[in-house]
């Protein structure tokens, strides 16, 4: 049977990515490397208790750019509004706007952006 190992994106910079999903979202590096078989700077980031992990991937002859809505990824936690508390006071901006009041019943779930604009979903367990 088939494992979900990892999922890549190309980042503008690497050690400005590391630090953002390691200080704001609670990743850990796993393992970095200077020069991959095709040339990029690589980093593989976890978040503690998953096997899934995200592949951070930067080239300096590759110029990213990031569509709008091109994909996203998802996280859980466990109190949507204290972990976006906690983002609010690191400047990170939530959106929608009315994030907090466009769930009063179902799921709540919330929008931010990493630094080179691909979404990030959050959603409460």
């Amino acid at each position: 049977m088939a494992r979900f190992l990892h999922t890549r994106i190309r980042v503008s910079n690497l050690d400005q990515s590391i630090h953002w999903y390691c200080n704001h979202l609670g990743f850990k590096l796993q393992s970095r490397t200077d020069k991959s078989p095709s040339g990029n700077h690589v980093a593989h980031l976890e978040l503690p208790g998953n096997e899934h992990t995200l592949e951070l991937t930067y080239s300096a002859d590759y110029q990213l750019t990031v569509p709008e809505d091109l994909m996203h990824i998802a996280l859980s936690v466990p109190d949507l509004i204290a972990f976006c508390d906690e983002l609010e006071k690191k400047e990170i901006e939530i959106w929608p706007e009315d994030w907090r009041e466009s769930f009063p019943k179902g799921r709540k779930m919330a929008f931010i952006d990493d630094p080179d604009g691909y979404e990030i979903e959050l959603l409460e367990d």
